[in-house]
């Protein structure tokens, strides 16, 4: 990895993603756009069923910008997995010319996608000032919430990524993993509902790292009264079980990556 920090190494890094991003909205009419429309045309159905036709989120303070942070955010989850399931395969004909860590071409996705979701930040916390959400110090901790999501992204990432170059089969499978994830995890529905009748599934749910971090972000960003790992368990050293599985993951997927990365040019 120290190798990504040599200049060419670095340009190079910097010009795939940018070509990431622009070739992501080419020849749409509305471009860069859509990176920000997406996830909110998904908040607008969703909270209109859930919130409005089935009435969830009532004992919520600004429950409307506490949905559209857990779109946004699981969106950026989406994105950025995806992106570096497809990094390498999409990138053969770059592989079998120039010899470079392939790895820059995973991290190139995952930054695209990283840079939708500064967009999409910009508009949960222009529409929270709308709405009169009342900011307060947490929201420094933001920075912190978004890197281990990152991590974890970039770590499934690489695993996916090394998966998919061999077996296509990964990436049906991924997308019926992430719907399975979507709903395990308390985007749409405020996990209250689960602990209100099922009490030791709900802290099962929060020891998931996607369920931790999106309940600390909502409670950093829009309300104390989200419910986080930490107040579900009582004690604040359970929150090193979602890190430590993010760790994992991310040192898993290096190393798996790497180990198949010399092969790739060979596999496609």
């Amino acid at each position: 990895m120290l190798k990504l920090f040599s200049k060419r190494n670095r340009v190079l890094l910097h010009e795939l993603t940018v070509t990431d991003f622009k070739l992501r909205y080419q020849q749409s009419a509305l471009g860069y756009l859509w990176s920000i429309l997406k996830p909110l045309m998904l908040f607008a159905v969703m909270y209109i069923v859930f919130a409005k036709f089935l009435a969830m989120g009532g004992d919520i303070p600004n429950y409307a910008v506490y949905l559209l942070a857990g779109i946004s955010f699981w969106t950026f989850f989406a994105e950025a997995t995806t992106q570096g399931l497809q990094a390498i395969v999409s990138r053969g004909d770059l592989i079998r010319k120039i010899n470079f860590p392939k790895y820059i071409i995973v991290l190139s996705g995952t930054i695209s996608a990283l840079i939708n979701l500064f967009f999409n930040l910009l508009v949960v916390l222009v529409f929270a000032l709308l709405t009169g959400v009342k900011f307060r110090w947490t929201v420094l901790l933001l920075p912190l919430n978004i890197l281990e999501m990152y991590l974890l992204a970039l770590g499934i990432g690489l695993m996916l990524g090394s998966l998919f170059v061999k077996y296509r089969d990964v990436g049906y499978l991924w997308e019926v993993a992430l719907q399975l994830f979507f709903y395990g995890t308390p985007i749409i529905y405020p996990i209250t509902m689960v602990s209100a009748t099922h009490p030791f599934m709900a802290k099962l749910m929060m020891l998931s790292p996607m369920a931790q971090v999106i309940q600390d972000i909502r409670y950093n960003l829009v309300t104390d009264y989200t419910q986080t790992l930490w107040s579900m368990w009582g004690t604040p050293l359970i929150g090193l079980v979602p890190l430590g599985i993010v760790l994992v993951i991310l040192a898993f997927g290096a190393w798996y990556f790497g180990r198949n990365s010399k092969k790739f040019a060979e596999v496609m």
